[in-house]
């Protein structure tokens, strides 16, 4: 009952407000955007595409064709420290994994020196691999993210950005008086963007 009265108040309330939308007739929306030709816009999108097979081919030359250089450095860095960080787990895992291997092997000639039993190996293996399954987890992280700045950022070259652009946002309201003699209320926001 509860739910069946809630709803109905709810489109008694939008009902209101709808009857006192004006239509503005000067308004005409395009379907099409006309400023660009078809030339222009292969452009965009070929350049764009053309970073992007760069990045994937070589990490950063998207950036560099983009002439985005100081993202470069944060793409090297990200790499090599991962990468860093690959090559010292997967050491650290192979030799845990070595050590765990002689322990339980039971060969003699193969000894476990480190000190330390299967059990505590065991947990050195499994922690070594994990942080070594992380860091490749971390390159791909990169390279991926590599190549979709290089393409994002080729899109966005011919954003306008110039001072021309301007966007108000302000409330708006609106009384209306019908024939039957109901007087409505509608409020709102109004968003104008004006081009200079």
């Amino acid at each position: 009952m509860f739910i069946r009265s809630f709803i109905a108040g709810i489109l008694i309330l939008t009902s209101v407000f709808s009857f006192a939308q004006v239509r503005d007739s000067a308004v005409v929306f395009t379907p099409k955007d006309s400023s660009l030709s078809k030339i222009d816009k292969k452009k965009i999108y070929a350049s764009a595409r053309k970073a992007t097979i760069l990045s994937a081919i070589l990490p950063g030359a998207g950036q560099v064709y983009n002439k985005k250089y100081w993202k470069l450095p944060i793409i090297y860095a990200g790499l090599g420290g991962f990468g860093y960080m690959f090559g010292f787990y997967n050491s650290q895992y192979n030799v845990a994994r070595k050590y765990l291997k002689a322990e339980y092997d039971g060969d003699s000639t193969t000894v476990n020196n480190t000190g330390l039993s299967g059990d505590q190996l065991l947990v050195y293996k499994t922690k070594y691999r994990k942080f070594r399954d992380i860091s490749v987890i971390g390159l791909a992280a990169v390279y991926v993210l590599n190549i979709i700045d290089a393409n994002v950022d080729a899109h966005l070259k011919t954003f306008d950005v110039s001072d021309d652009l301007s966007l108000q946002v302000k409330p708006w309201e609106e009384v209306c008086f019908p024939s039957n003699g109901n007087t409505s209320f509608a409020a709102g926001i109004s968003i104008k963007l004006k081009f200079k």
